[in-house]
């Protein structure tokens, strides 16, 4: 909030007319102005201020527990597993409070990053989830009626990369995801679970990790050396990236004090001691020494690249001194002219595209209908043949009753005649035996 203040003061004075003599005066007493940064800071600290870090690392690497013990706290998350069908974005945000100073934390989790097997695609949701905060901010920016002081500000500050500690070299996956993010967020990348290696070993890491991002053109975030108060710390700890680091909230005895440490069969690593890790040197420049400029380099550097190239995209442009005056008007009628001829070009290609379209059906159902006739009449003429040759059957069967019952008769009369016969035959014989 205060680095939004100081510039909107100087982009007052560099808004005013500007004389080509200066003229230089002498206070005769005391006027008061000098208290101009006093009322700054009071007025940011009444209003409060937001950090918003972005965690980046595989499953498993240490993330949740590293913010505890940034933040000396126990943040609510829930264990993530490793079949995650998709990179998700878990952002959760808290309001925390050290002396009089209100600061609203925001953690965003990438889910399941790297644990898909097809990881080409790994970085787009994170690609996408700090551009959309940035064209948030932009949208409350174009408002007629906006608000930016009171507004929660979502922008990614910080991007602390997770490097596993494999003790070879960067994965793939690392190098072309820090590519992506070099140019919309600041990264750190810092060398988790750092006791698993040795000394040695993390000495060699880091000279490799560094050569790799150096000669793949990853721009890390570089702690600022302006300020002559803390030109000599960040210079030093320039030279110490990627940090190593440990974390642990659990409270272990050495010697006579409690300290924060892990406890190992063999003694413990101490998280708060320098001669372990390198957990006090980043707690020291993120949040001790160079929290303010890393939100100012998101405002300054990252969120005005989006907003230029966002700017641009809508048609406006800035003037030169020899050109003439910028026109919000002109450029926002330019622009709709030129959004309607775009959508009567898509109309006319959607009106097109639906007549092909219907060409096309007709056509086909044309060729289906004509299927079907010629299916109809290829069936007509099989039936039509079926039904001659069931009247040819029929006829043959009649002329065969026919034939049958001719016979049939025949066969009864010739029995009937000799039958009678028969019959005629003994009263002849009775007749002769009379005589």
């Amino acid at each position: 909030m205060l680095f939004i203040l100081i510039g909107s003061i100087s982009w007052l004075f560099f808004r005013m007319p500007q004389h080509k003599e200066k003229r230089n005066l002498e206070l005769g007493g005391h006027v008061g102005f000098d208290s101009l940064p006093d009322q700054l800071v009071s007025k940011s600290v009444a209003v409060g201020f937001c950090f918003n870090i972005l965690c980046v690392g595989e499953t498993g690497i240490g993330k949740s527990t590293l913010m505890n013990t940034l933040f000396n706290t126990t943040f609510e998350n829930e264990e993530a597993s490793h079949f995650q069908a998709e990179v998700q974005m878990r952002p959760q945000t808290y309001d925390l409070q050290e002396s009089n100073v209100k600061l609203k934390l925001t953690t965003v989790h990438t889910v399941g990053f790297g644990d898909q097997i097809n990881r080409e695609e790994s970085y787009k949701p994170i690609l996408e989830y700090i551009d959309a905060q940035f064209g948030r901010y932009l949208e409350e920016e174009l408002k007629i009626n906006r608000s930016l002081f009171n507004c929660h500000d979502t922008r990614i500050h910080i991007c602390l990369y997770f490097i596993a500690p494999t003790g070879h070299s960067l994965k793939s996956l690392d190098l072309i995801t820090m590519k992506k993010l070099d140019s919309k967020v600041n990264i750190i990348p810092v060398i988790a679970k750092a006791d698993t290696l040795s000394k040695s070993e993390l000495d060699k890491l880091k000279i490799k990790i560094m050569s790799e991002l150096v000669s793949n053109g990853v721009q890390i975030y570089q702690f600022p050396t302006d300020d002559e108060a803390i030109a000599e710390i960040n210079t030093s700890m320039n030279t110490q990236l990627p940090f190593a680091v440990v974390g642990s909230l659990e409270e272990v005895k050495v010697g006579n004090k409690m300290v924060k440490a892990r406890l190992y069969p063999w003694g413990s690593v101490q998280v708060e001691n320098e001669n372990h890790c390198d957990f006090v040197k980043l707690r020291e420049m993120l949040l001790r020494v160079n929290m303010e400029d890393l939100r100012e380099q998101t405002h300054a550097r990252h969120y005005e690249l989006y907003r230029r190239c966002k700017l641009e995209e809508m048609g406006f442009k800035d003037t030169d001194p020899d050109s003439q005056s910028f026109s919000l008007q002109d450029t926002y009628e330019a622009k709709r002219k030129e959004f309607l001829v775009d959508l009567q070009l898509k109309e006319e290609q959607m009106r097109q595209m639906f007549v092909n379209k219907v060409k096309e059906t007709e056509a086909e159902l044309k060729e289906k209908e004509k299927e079907l006739h010629e299916r109809f009449e290829q069936l007509k003429r099989m039936h039509q043949g079926e039904k001659k040759n069931l009247e040819e059957k029929r006829r043959e069967l009649e002329e065969e009753m026919n034939a049958f019952n001719r016979r049939k008769v025949a066969a009864e009369t010739l029995m009937g005649q000799a039958l009678q016969g028969c019959s005629q035959q003994p009263f002849k014989k009775d007749k002769d035996k009379k005589k």
